[in-house]
């Protein structure tokens, strides 16, 4: 992950977040005792995601936590466009239509 941040290689990025991503959640579907943390909606998302990417060529992605939420990454380029994305479509799968937005910070600073 260091070096593909530091080359700023993407593709690369998307494709290793998205399959930690997916492979944490199939770990967990084919442990014993078994669970399905993801719920329809995450589902919906994760498809919703990967669709406005191949249409808008955006850099956007997901990571998942250990449970159903979604975490939707970009580049800060792309902020207006994304944000607008998911107002208007993942917004929808959203308990109250809630959700956070973050950014990277700069870490802990002495005071």
């Amino acid at each position: 992950m260091s070096e593909i941040l530091q080359n700023g290689h993407l593709e690369e990025f998307i494709g290793l977040v998205e399959s930690e991503a997916l492979t944490l959640h199939a770990m967990m579907l084919t442990s014993a005792p078994y669970f399905i943390l993801m719920k329809p909606n995450t589902l919906e998302i994760i498809h919703k995601i990967w669709e406005f990417r191949a249409a808008e060529n955006s850099n956007i992605c997901f990571t998942l936590d250990a449970g159903a939420n979604v975490h939707v990454l970009y580049p800060f380029s792309e902020k207006e466009k994304v944000n607008r994305f998911i107002e208007s479509e993942l917004a929808n799968y959203c308990q109250k239509k809630q959700y956070i937005l973050d950014a990277v910070g700069f870490g802990a600073k002495k005071g």
